[in-house]
């Protein structure tokens, strides 16, 4: 850790998948480049971002100083308020000089999914593309949402460039595109300073498995295309057996084969290995741990504890074969996954869906995660379906779509106008959603099991759902709008759609699914269990630093079953490949 500090540039941004430490990683590296004395920024991209609790202190969507730091600053960019904010500084100018209804038109046509990702985007770029703010920081630090989000972000700098270069009309979904065009020096500040080797580098982190090491390669190859090419791979929790207990070398064998079977990517970047820690790394200590690379200490009698403990760790929980019970009885229906990145979500989907299928029903296994693995799942039952709602493929299907429902109806003209608005970046947002809102009908004749994209997209997703169903309220048009007023009451419908809220028996993921039920209750969506996957707890293993992650999951499984949940399942961490 400590050579890779040493080459840092200003500009420092983080990527992998869901649950490989991004966070824990680039929270640890700015409380290394603070105590240097270098004035640090730390900025979460993520909509369902953690910082706040890893360095125990209260954030917003400004730079706030870190408790007990003197040089690290940190925020949030929460893409709600930069949308309301966005759309404040668009339409204020207008209040009292136009009508009240044209006001309201210009609010409405600012409050779709194209506000919420260029008001987050333009706050992303200001700390990177503004000479301004960025040269009163040191280091700037961003720790981005999982790949498939992230990969989206990078590509807009330049999307967004080309789209105002390229555009004859004046206008977009976002309005005059004179709006943006003040921005388009920022954009291409941004675009250069993410190329230059000198002042970016871009870091990715992986665990020490098969599917995680995969999307880091992915991602290396995309952002290598775009340019960003002064890249680095952070191997997080790499765990060494001291013993032979069996679970131990099974745990340390899956890494082994993992790191051997690396692709050409992959081996060919500079490489920091960061060791395994039992307790997680939450609070500045356990930061500096991973700094200074101290091993984690054997604690004594730890097996013993855990054993006084374990007999009730399974009382009042549900079991699997129950869960797949009560799915069945329903004859059909929507099963969505969700929480945090790679807390399992993919796993416990696909086990459903094979599952149920294997109990003889046809079955839809899905994804709304852009970086999903379900071509790594078995197809091995006549009765299950595969799909997956990628992102390139909906966003053309839905501008031939709509050219062809307006093919020879408007003039020459307008028609040039709409092919337009059709090449704007956010388009692939409402076609995500359109592919969604689809997927979710399935689930009338048919079973549908959905793994989502990680908590922060999966909100958004549904909050798109929110606004264009207040939309088609107010105007159904068409056999197509009416088709998608369903779409809410279904997902709120607790006969149509069960919502699995999976999580880790670790701190981290447990207060993010906290914290996604009580989003959910807000929009009226009551979640029908929680699953608590991979638990070392329920193992058996001897070995001493596994008996104190176990002894560390006990805490977090008893605020669930106690505080959270009505409906618990417990699954033990297993041999199998986890997604």
């Amino acid at each position: 850790m400590k050579d890779l500090i040493k080459k840092i540039p200003q500009f420092l941004f983080f990527t992998g998948k869901g649950g490989v430490g991004k966070t824990s990683m680039s929270c640890a590296i700015s409380v290394a480049l603070a105590k240097e004395g270098k004035k640090v920024l730390l900025i979460s991209t993520d909509p369902a971002s953690n910082l706040d609790e890893v360095l125990d202190t209260k954030l917003n969507s400004t730079p706030t100083k870190i408790n007990g730091l003197e040089n690290l600053y940190a925020m949030n960019i929460n893409p709600v308020i930069a949308a309301y904010e966005y759309k404040e500084k668009m339409v204020a100018p207008f209040r009292g000089v136009l009508p009240q209804t044209a006001i309201e038109q210009m609010e409405e046509q600012l409050s779709g999914a194209c506000t919420v990702e260029i008001a987050g985007f333009n706050e992303f770029s200001k700390y990177v593309g503004d000479i301004n703010i960025s040269k009163q920081y040191d280091h700037i630090v961003l720790d981005t949402a999982p790949t498939g989000h992230t990969l989206r972000l990078l590509k807009l700098p330049s999307a967004w460039n080309t789209f105002i270069e390229d555009n004859d009309t004046g206008t977009s979904c976002l309005g005059a595109v004179s709006g943006l065009s003040e921005n388009k020096k920022l954009y291409e500040n941004v675009v250069d300073n993410l190329k230059n080797k000198d002042k970016t580098l871009l870091i990715l982190v992986s665990r020490a498995e098969k599917l995680s090491l995969i999307e880091a390669s992915r991602a290396s190859k995309e952002l290598s295309a775009q340019g960003i090419k002064n890249q680095h791979l952070i191997v997080n929790g790499l765990f060494k057996s001291d013993d032979e207990d069996e679970i131990a070398k099974s745990f340390e064998n899956i890494s082994k084969i993992a790191l051997e079977n690396v692709d050409e990517t992959i081996s060919s970047l500079s490489k920091t290995i960061i060791g395994f820690y039992p307790n997680g790394a939450v609070g500045i200590e356990s930061l500096e741990n991973i700094i200074t690379g101290s091993k984690p200490k054997l604690v004594e009698n730890v097996e013993a504890k855990l054993k006084s403990l374990k007999n009730d760790i399974l009382k009042d929980t549900y079991s699997w074969d129950s869960l797949i019970d009560d799915f069945e009885k329903d004859k059909n229906g929507l099963i969505m996954t969700m929480g945090k990145g790679g807390v399992g979500k993919t796993t416990i989907a696909s086990n459903i869906a094979m599952a149920l299928a294997k109990r003889g029903h046809k079955v839809i296994l899905s994804t709304t995660d852009p970086a999903s693995h379900l071509e790594y799942v078995s197809k091995a039952n006549e009765n299950l379906t595969i799909e997956k709602i990628d992102p390139k493929i909906e966003t053309q299907k839905h501008v031939n779509e709509v050219i062809a429902q307006n093919e020879g109806k408007i003039s020459f003209e307008d028609m040039e106008l709409l092919k337009e608005e059709l090449t704007t970046p956010c388009i692939e947002e409402i076609a995500v959603f359109k592919a969604f809102a689809k997927t979710v009908e399935k689930a009338k004749d048919s079973y549908v099991v959905l793994d989502t994209a990680p908590t922060g997209h999966t909100l958004l997703l549904l909050d798109a759902s929110q606004a264009y169903h207040k939309e088609i309220l107010k105007n159904q048009t068409n056999a197509m709008e009416k088709e998608f007023l369903e779409l809410l009451p279904r997902i709120k419908d607790g006969k149509y759609t069960k919502i699995l809220l999976v999580t880790l028996p670790e701190a981290t993921p447990t207060h993010e699914a906290k914290d996604l039920q009580e989003d959910l209750k807000r929009a009226g969506i009551k979640p029908y269990a929680w699953i608590i996957n991979r638990s070392f707890a329920l193992t058996n293993s001897s070995n001493n630093l596994l008996c104190q992650k176990s002894l560390n999951e006990i805490k977090y499984i008893n605020e669930i079953k106690n505080s959270l949940s009505s409906k618990t399942l417990i699954k033990p961490w297993t041999l199998e490949q986890n997604f």
